[in-house]
């Protein structure tokens, strides 16, 4: 089917092209089956942006087929000539990135800025994984006599699947690809159906970059269908996904039968931990940055905000200073740092959490301003007098409230950052050596930031444990999630 385009000049694209309402499989750029579309619009205003297949189990099969065929020709290719396509896949990005911030502010809704600063993100793993899968290597093993020796190669896992949330809508898909293609797998994508142009745009320009049909599938649409074929069917031998820790171990079971392979991208409920001894200045601008990047719609923003007694009120009244300033508004507006939720959903859950806080005593202490449409946008708060009792505790809000929590002493703090089933980020700040050691290592949590509010990046392993999730992506263990290790015994040698 001939790939069609959108013509809207709304979005003042350089290259139109890149807005595509096709999903991809194999060589072609397709529809669903019977036809139906779903309506993609944008958070902010809720016009429509445009339409995309509602692909389901009948596409994904196709997609699948698509990938197990490629996947022979794909894996038997040398590692430099998949990381040479790999960096002209970067390179694409990167030239684009004007045009591909502007898809996704349009469909997710974040500040044009941000946006810009995701397609960067994104593009560190696709070169980071172009270099470590010119680095894939095995290693021999002493045999117990002197006839036998024994390999340990690397394998491509195979067919590969992710299913990938809507937050970062560019970042979670090069994040996941990236090590799969470098690793010899290939894959199909089933991008969340409220932010799926990004991932329709990177698919063209890895088409452009040079991956052979069939590596790169991408299926649009609902999640029950395509997940349950991407889970039920055999030839699907890893699957990814970042997401609510409620589907992950829905997808769990779905997948046991054929015993995938998984990496889960789950839950979070990070601590954000100030200590007496802490640089106030510096742990509010880690504060800042972890809580509000993406208006909290993050698994690693800080959700509970834990302040020492003594240091307690000098920190709220800077954090307080910094959120009043800052300015909540339409993503491509000048000067808007926060812009909106994804959905009503999302606006009703931060609302809840914020009344069931103030009906159980906790105090606003500072709010930037909004008089803009509260089903779609919310204004960053900052609470005082926050308590284990309430709902924010122990849920993860993925919004822009800042719950502070006052605590006298370094146990305290420990029990209550811990106090929770999700392990995946966590920060503290200190300026006392031996308490950083002793904090960094009782933090029940897979990523743990000392002095710093980001743990994201291309060269470190991101992941968590307990209901955060299995597995790691980014750093070398990211690739190591996409390859099988195989020992290949070799007997009867005659000595020289």
């Amino acid at each position: 089917m001939t790939r069609k385009d959108f013509d809207h000049g709304a979005l003042g694209l350089s290259d139109p092209t890149l807005l595509i309402q096709h999903a991809r499989i194999g060589d072609a750029w397709v529809d669903a089956e019977d036809r139906a579309t779903l309506s993609v619009a944008n958070p902010s205003t809720g016009a429509a942006i445009g339409t995309v297949p509602a692909c389901g189990a009948t596409e994904a099969r196709a997609a699948i087929n698509a990938a197990a065929e490629a996947f022979g020709p794909w894996r038997r290719t040398t590692a430099g000539y998949r990381a040479d396509i790999l960096e002209r896949w970067h390179a694409l990005i990167l030239a684009n990135i004007s045009d591909l911030a502007r898809i996704m502010t349009a469909e997710q809704g974040k500040p044009l800025a941000e946006a810009e600063g995701e397609i960067r993100y994104a593009a560190t793993f696709v070169k980071w994984f172009a270099e470590e899968g010119r680095r894939i290597s095995g290693h021999d093993v002493p045999a117990p006599t002197s006839d036998r020796r024994i390999l340990v190669t690397k394998e491509p896992v195979g067919v590969s699947a992710a299913i990938t949330p809507w937050n970062f809508p560019a970042a979670m898909i090069t994040r996941k690809c990236a090590p799969a293609f470098a690793a010899g797998c290939t894959m199909v994508v089933k991008p969340s159906e409220l932010t799926p142009f990004t991932a329709l745009a990177l698919a063209l320009l890895a088409e452009r970059a040079g991956f052979p049909p069939g590596v790169f599938n991408i299926v649009t649409g609902l999640p029950e269908g395509i997940g349950g074929e991407l889970t039920g069917n055999p030839i699907v031998r890893k699957l990814s996904f970042t997401g609510s820790t409620r589907v992950g171990a829905l997808l769990m079971r779905q997948s046991a039968d054929s015993i995938k392979r998984l990496s889960l991208e789950l839950g979070g409920n990070a601590p954000f931990i100030v200590f007496d001894d802490a640089d106030v200045d510096v742990a509010v601008a880690g504060a800042m940055l972890s809580k509000f990047r993406n208006a909290g719609q993050t698994c690693v923003c800080a959700n509970r905000l834990l302040v020492q007694d003594g240091i307690h009120d000098a920190f709220v009244a800077r954090l307080g200073a910094a959120v009043a300033a800052l300015r909540v508004g339409d993503g491509f507006a000048a000067g808007t740092t926060i812009g909106p939720l994804i959905n009503r959903a999302a606006t009703a859950k931060v609302a809840e959490h914020l009344d069931d806080a103030l009906s159980r005593g906790a105090v606003i202490a500072a709010s930037a301003v909004s008089s803009l449409d509260p089903a779609r946008f919310a204004a960053p708060v900052v609470l005082t007098g926050a308590t284990d009792a309430m709902r924010l505790a122990s849920e993860e809000t993925f919004g822009p409230i800042a719950p502070v929590f006052r605590f006298r002493r370094e146990e305290e703090a420990l029990a209550l950052a811990n106090a929770t089933p999700f392990g995946l980020a966590s920060y503290f700040y200190t300026n006392d050596l031996h308490r950083a050691w002793r904090v960094a290592e009782a933090l029940e949590f897979g990523m743990v930031a000392l002095n710093s509010g980001t743990v994201a990046m291309e060269m470190a392993p991101f992941g968590g444990i307990k209901q955060s999730g299995l597995g790691r992506e980014g750093g070398r263990e990211g690739i190591e999630e996409y390859l099988e290790p195989k020992a290949f015994h070799w007997a009867g040698l005659k000595p020289a």
